[in-house]
């Protein structure tokens, strides 16, 4: 079985689309579980109306994608796990294709990239997360034109929740006491550290272009000054909790500095994540020491 999770916050003008294209795939074993953070446009009574054989769980107020997540994946009985944004439509033989890949799967898969396009249908939006040398994340072919050359599959570093399978003995495995997903992350990021972390345990991540899938994005439509702060508060966690200082010297010089600077002048908020990052900091370590026998 594969369970599909779904976020929803005010997504009653997606969420129809979302749940079709699920449910006109060819296949039975599907799980259809949706996570409602604090919805107050109809999303909720829509699903319910129109949509039965979907688990509803409903949360007051919206606690972030990675508890949404995590609350989805606490409740799925599937062996996969299939993570989407509400914004995503599959392709028509997205099951089957998917399928077909898992049966000559190697097990030491726990990691899935479907191709990501843009709604549009011919713009890359993520074909897997990669790290660069200036510990960047970034989209794999982001913004070009789908003409083939992302058509193989390969391993990855990660894998871009809007649409992504993960194996859920390989979420058991690395689950920590903040969850799947780190819930101090809110939103932004969460995917990159949880990919970091199975990397670590030795899981791989593929690319596996033959499933297809198109995504508008930002559907939440979070204001740009809350993610610049999201993304800078979660990459320092991220980074923090999964990589070494040496590694982190030339990239804080040539990348960091300059950017932090831009950031706390066009954004006082980052400032504020600074000082989060220093409270994480902290965080961390005291749980180190006490790990330490």
């Amino acid at each position: 079985m594969i369970s599909v999770i779904i976020l929803t916050l005010n997504s009653v003008r997606f969420i129809k689309s979302c749940l079709d294209s699920i449910l006109n795939q060819k296949v039975d074993r599907v799980e259809l579980i949706v996570v409602d953070n604090g919805s107050n446009d109809g999303t909720v009574t829509f699903i319910k109306e129109n949509y039965p054989q979907v688990r509803l769980i409903e949360n007051r107020f919206n606690f972030g994608a990675a508890k949404a997540r995590n609350q989805g994946i606490e409740v799925a009985h599937g062996e996969w796990i299939l993570s989407l944004d509400c914004d995503v439509v599959l392709d028509k033989d997205f099951f089957c294709n998917i399928r077909n890949n898992l049966k000559v799967l190697s097990p030491g898969v726990g990691l899935i990239q479907p191709k990501i396009l843009e709604a549009g249908g011919k713009i890359i939006y993520s074909a897997g997360i990669a790290i660069s040398f200036l510990r960047r994340f970034y989209d794999i072919g982001r913004g070009k034109n789908d003409l083939g050359q992302f058509d193989q599959a390969v391993d990855i570093f990660g894998a871009c929740s809007a649409a992504a399978f993960y194996n859920k003995k390989m979420l058991d495995v690395i689950m920590e006491d903040t969850g799947y997903f780190d819930e101090r992350f809110f939103f932004l990021f969460e995917d990159a550290d949880l990919s970091w972390r199975a990397g670590k345990k030795g899981w791989r991540a593929l690319f596996c272009p033959s499933a297809v899938c198109y995504h508008k994005g930002n559907s939440s439509e979070t204001p740009k000054k809350i993610r610049q702060y999201l993304c800078l508060r979660n990459r320092y966690y991220t980074l923090l909790k999964n990589d070494s200082i040496k590694n982190y010297i030339l990239p804080f010089l040539f990348y960091d500095l300059p950017r932090l600077l831009w950031i706390s002048i066009i954004n006082p908020s980052a400032l504020k994540a600074i000082k989060d990052v220093f409270v994480y900091k902290n965080s961390l370590r005291h749980l180190k020491n006490l790990s330490e026998p």
